[in-house]
């Protein structure tokens, strides 16, 4: 393997997940976007507690450092645009339709504990070759299960506005392979979906792909593929 440098993150593709992790597989559970300025992700952690033998004397005997316990990762994405499809997915507040049925608002109710959204983001790298039918290639970020979605706050005025999102991720759940294709499967760079799935305790897979992100939208993309024609048990 070469030694990937990574330049600026290009796409965001966010998909709803239901209560155990799995995909919603639906025509309108995914959205795509590039209008995004930083994507943050602080890892959580509890410290361990230490253990020290003392002896009477005060002399210390033997001392072991606790072993710190891996929560997951806080997520903050600060972006630009307050589309109602994004909103939905990833706080899982309602959306408000015009006449015509189309999303035009949302409504702000609650946090989504129980649901949630999947998280993939590419950032491009770079490299003076690129493999067989490739057009270039990237850092593939997922993290299959973030919960807690929350918008937080707004100020209007006289410059841009600038929005922030918030959430936690969850380890275990239901992607699998996930529902799309994101790595190349044989020597020809077809496109394929990942080849194992995230290990129950695993919160984040980061990957070298010459598959290229998804075109962003300003709509609902389909869930449709993948994982959703063979459901994880």
């Amino acid at each position: 393997m070469s030694c990937p440098l990574t330049a600026e993150a290009t796409t965001i593709r966010l998909t709803k997940v239901d209560g155990c992790g799995r995909p919603i597989c639906s025509a309108d559970s995914g959205y795509v976007f590039d209008c995004f300025a930083t994507f943050a992700m602080k890892t959580n952690t509890s410290d361990g507690t230490d253990v020290e033998y003392k002896a009477a004397n005060g002399r210390s005997c033997g001392f072991k450092r606790g072993c710190p316990t891996f929560n997951g990762y806080d997520i903050e994405l600060h972006f630009f645009s307050l589309a109602p499809e994004f909103i939905d997915i990833a706080t899982g507040n309602p959306v408000y339709f015009g006449y015509d049925g189309k999303p035009i608002g949302f409504d702000d109710c609650q946090v989504s504990c129980n649901s949630g959204f999947a998280l993939e983001i590419w950032t491009e790298v770079i490299s003076d070759q690129c493999a067989v039918g490739a057009s270039g290639s990237w850092m593939y970020f997922l993290l299959p299960w973030v919960t807690n979605g929350l918008l937080g706050d707004i100020e209007l005025g006289d410059s841009a506005v600038d929005l922030t999102l918030t959430g936690a991720t969850r380890a275990g759940g239901k992607w699998g392979t996930g529902p799309y294709n994101v790595q190349a499967k044989d020597a020809t760079n077809a496109a394929g979906p990942m080849l194992t799935p995230l290990g129950a305790k695993c919160h984040r897979r980061i990957f070298q792909t010459t598959i290229a992100p998804p075109t962003a939208t300003c709509d609902y993309a389909p869930v449709t593929g993948g994982v959703c024609l063979n459901p994880v048990p």
